[in-house]
């Protein structure tokens, strides 16, 4: 039992290729630079310095930027697109596409909407029904891919289509329906805990909780006989987490306290991330990501897992389409469907996840959809078109998924693939 927790605890999800040993002679904080350089798994130091860059030059432009009224605006902001990026980095880790969550996500905002102001239906039924529906189209989307052996970026290909007609044909004439925004669904993004203790509670829970996990983990490691990260290295991440972790906090409180969007999407991803790195449905689908052959061999219901999986992507795409609509208290425009898509994979894709599947961690999305909210903050402030957002966010996507192909081939090559 051991050996089997200690294996499920690297990113492999039961692979346990990443060695995570410290590089002899080396100090603490040089091992994983070091060891990312030999894997060739630069992806999420890349994105941290691109971040920081981004930061400093809207800065520049508008002082503004790092204020923390617009800090928090960015946290509040990166909630539903980085919902919609949790449900793709599932799907990403069978090495397959889910085009269609933009659509999907209006679409639920739609049902929402409807259920509540035309059936007067009250809003916590009607939430429900609309993550309900989400999660019922991504399973439907799964079963065609995964039984006739249909390309699952050809359905939702069709899906990112067919769910934007059906959402416009719900609507009706008035094309958008607006509710209640002192509600429920409003309440997502338009709440913060003002006391200050909150947010920095929050802060100590999870470096405390880090910490735990951390030591937890190398403790079943060297019980298994693997190698495991030494205690310094630990120390060292939990202190840059802490920093990180509190100065966030203060920033927060400088305006209005913890958003409860935030913390929302915090549990959201710690609790996605327990279940892809610990649970038997998470080993499934890292398993199925690196060989479908050798996991249907090993007696995984590749169907099922399938299916699984993009049932979860289109009830995190409902669920993001819901904070998207919370700020304006109405429904989604079907002309940003493409849009979505496009931010979310982009956030999926840069805070590490893979194209080619088996490669991927929840947390690894708070960073990515970090860095493009970040960026739509800063063309709003310093007044680019639109248009031009459009044009960098397709820059950073092409940028991200070269270099996930650089990282792939240098995993290969360093047989870590």
């Amino acid at each position: 039992m051991a050996d089997a927790d200690a294996l499920s605890d690297s990113e492999g999800g039961g692979i346990g290729r990443r060695l995570m040993a410290p590089v002899r002679g080396l100090a603490p904080w040089e091992a994983p630079i070091t060891g990312n350089l030999r894997r060739g798994d630069l992806g999420r130091a890349l994105a941290v310095m691109g971040l920081v860059v981004l930061w400093l030059v809207f800065q520049a432009f508008n002082s503004n930027y790092l204020s923390a009224r617009n800090l928090s605006n960015i946290s509040v902001d990166m909630v539903g697109t980085g919902m919609i990026a949790l449900g793709i980095i599932v799907v990403l880790l069978l090495g397959e596409l889910d085009l269609s969550v933009g659509s999907i996500a209006g679409l639920a905002a739609a049902v929402f909407a409807v259920l509540n102001v035309r059936a007067g239906l009250p809003e916590w039924p009607a939430v429900m029904i609309a993550v309900a529906s989400g999660m019922a189209i991504g399973a439907f989307q799964g079963f065609l891919a995964a039984r006739f052996g249909v390309p699952a970026f050809i359905v939702t290909l069709a899906g990112l289509v067919g769910w934007t007609g059906l959402m416009l044909y719900i609507l009706g004439a008035s094309g958008t329906f607006n509710f209640d925004d002192e509600g429920l669904v409003a309440s997502l993004t338009s709440h913060y805990f003002g006391h200050e203790a909150v947010a920095h509670g929050l802060a100590a829970v999870g470096v405390l909780a880090f910490l735990t996990v951390s030591r937890r983990t190398a403790h079943r490691r060297r019980a298994a006989g693997l190698p495991s990260v030494p205690l310094s290295r630990t120390l060292l991440e939990t202190a840059v987490l802490a920093a990180l972790a509190f100065t966030a906090a203060s920033v927060l409180n400088h305006f209005q306290g913890l958003p409860l969007a935030l913390l929302i999407f915090l549990a959201v991803v710690a609790g996605l991330d327990h279940t892809l790195r610990r649970m038997p449905f998470g080993r499934k689908v890292f398993a199925l990501g690196t060989g479908a052959e050798a996991a249907r061999r090993a007696g995984i219901n590749v169907t099922a897992v399938r299916i699984s999986a993009f049932a979860v992507s289109g009830t995190m795409a409902a669920v993001g389409g819901l904070f998207l609509a919370s700020p304006t208290a109405s429904t989604i425009q079907a002309t940003s469907a493409p849009t979505l898509l496009l931010n979310a994979l982009a956030a999926a894709v840069l805070g590490g996840g893979s194209l080619f599947g088996g490669h991927g961690r929840a947390w690894s999305v708070l960073l990515g959809v970090l860095v493009i909210e970040s960026i739509a903050s800063g063309v709003a402030l310093v007044g680019i078109q639109p248009a031009v957002q459009l044009l960098i966010s397709a820059g950073v996507l092409l940028v991200a998924v070269i270099a996930d192909s650089g990282v792939r081939r240098a995993r290969t090559a360093h047989g870590l693939a």
